[in-house]
């Protein structure tokens, strides 16, 4: 069930009508998250629920025997991890093992079929935040639950299932815990956060879908270096506002229903570093393998080389995360490689300079930075987006020959560009500019600002298309 469809606004407007009455009384409170978010998931598939039911509950187990049997906490946080990992590998990743391998193998005279699955939707994040249960559990960072309902509602909670942000479950469990109630304030910053959500989703990232699909066909290239660079900016802003615009909505509908899931970006394309973009870009992702493959593997505490290395292997693994490509390992291995050389120079500081210079020298050499940092960014997002490896080499080889002028075919989607960029750069001054104005005329300007966003919305939509993250 999209968010950008009728039938979900429909499947709302139930959840909340009832939602009021079953609110008072635990159980049924969790009861009703479980059944209205298994008829969201299972939408699609209902099939996909078994594999989601089959993560839950080993993990609610494994966690649950850790507490009665300590002496095996060890070998049950194995398991979970490995029936995690198996599922998630088998529908994710062994096609792609397999692949790889049958070439090797074929002059032995062995074949190896290449199996080819439906990728369950949101994988990927529910069983990394089933996982991260378990792990919490192990570590004492969570008491474990001793309700499978409590914990089924915290992992299932529909707003989040498909596409993140990722939840621990140390931060959910608790807010489940009482009756949730909401204030007038958290309503309608839930329908601002909405309101952007949708408008970066169907405004922005769904009317510059079109031309970034359709450039991407290898027989429908032009070998023009500033379409390429005017191409990529077009799906940096294409996939940042396709996926903050979903957890954007997921946390507006978190507020509405009275609970508080964390920021999950944080305008990333303002970043001074790569180390700073990706504290901004998908926080509960880069955090989650910051706590449970960084800091595990020893992080920076055991010399330079070794944090080297380990933030090479939690990179190249995110990467792994995003897809069963190589094309997703060079993505990774690209932002390893800018991370080393950015502990080894520390070029972004010294660009920087002091903090004592004038405010304009200062803001001058932000935006150098900045516009390094992004470059940077985009190179690595050509990776991302290309079809194969081969053809982010050929688009890049394409990029830094510095020829000719924007193509033709760029011009309609330009305006949509600019919006990105425009709105972007008022959100990440929008705090500054909301303290000058007086309280009086904040009150009557939030709420047309909200109105205006969602004309918008009906006006200016694009073509309707599933979120990119669904796919992860």
């Amino acid at each position: 069930m999209l968010f950008n469809s009728l039938v979900f606004l429909a499947f709302l407007g139930i959840y909340f009508l009832f939602w009021r009455y079953v609110k008072h009384h635990e159980r049924a409170r969790n009861l009703y998250i479980i059944v209205m978010s298994s008829i969201f998931y299972g939408w699609w598939n209902w099939w996909f629920l078994l594999l989601l039911y089959a993560s839950g509950l080993t993990d609610f187990f494994a966690a649950w025997l850790m507490e009665i049997y300590p002496r095996h906490r060890k070998k049950l946080l194995i398991l979970s991890i490995i029936m995690n990992l198996g599922i998630l590998g088998f529908f994710k990743y062994s096609g792609f093992a397999m692949s790889n391998l049958a070439p090797l193998l074929e002059p032995f005279g062995i074949s190896v079929p290449v199996p080819s699955f439906l990728l369950p939707l949101g994988i990927s994040f529910y069983t990394f935040q089933s996982m991260s249960y378990t792990i919490d559990v192990y570590y004492g960072n969570c008491k474990p639950t001793k309700s499978v309902v409590h914990f089924f509602a915290s992992l299932i909670l529909f707003p989040q299932l498909v596409a993140g942000p990722i939840l621990r479950a140390k931060d959910i469990l608790p807010q489940l815990l009482p009756v949730p109630s909401t204030t007038e304030t958290q309503r309608f910053d839930g329908l601002r956060l909405i309101a952007h959500g949708y408008f970066k989703k169907v405004v922005i990232a769904d009317n510059l879908a079109p031309i970034v699909g359709t450039s991407f066909v290898p027989w429908n290239m032009p070998a023009d270096s500033s379409f390429w660079w005017v191409l990529t900016i077009m799906f940096a802003f294409q996939i940042y506002c396709d996926f903050s615009g979903y957890t954007d909505i997921a946390r507006g509908l978190a507020k509405w229903m009275g609970y508080e899931f964390q920021l999950n970006f944080n305008h990333p394309y303002s970043a001074a570093s790569i180390r700073d973009f990706w504290s901004r870009w998908h926080i509960s992702l880069s955090t989650w393998f910051r706590d449970y493959v960084y800091v595990p593997l020893g992080g920076s505490r055991k010399g330079t080389l070794r944090a080297h290395g380990n933030m090479w292997i939690t990179m190249l693994l995110s990467g792994l995360w995003h897809g069963a490509d190589w094309k997703f390992l060079i993505w990774g291995a690209l932002h390893s490689a800018y991370l080393s050389f950015e502990r080894v120079t520390g070029w972004p500081a010294l660009l920087l300079g002091s903090s004592e210079q004038p405010r304009f020298l200062r803001l001058a050499r932000r935006a150098i930075v900045t516009s390094l940092v992004l470059v940077q960014v985009l190179i690595a997002w050509v990776f991302f987006r290309a079809e194969s490896t081969s053809q982010a080499l050929w688009i890049l080889k394409t990029m830094f020959s510095f020829s000719s002028a924007p193509h033709a075919s760029l011009e309609p989607y330009l305006p949509f560009l600019f919006i990105g960029i425009a709105y972007e750069f008022y959100m990440c001054v929008c705090p500054e500019i909301e303290r000058m104005v007086p309280q009086r005329w904040s009150n009557w300007i939030q709420p047309a600002g909200v109105a205006a966003i969602l004309a918008a919305c009906v006006f200016l939509r694009g073509p309707g298309n599933a979120f990119i993250y669904f796919q992860f």
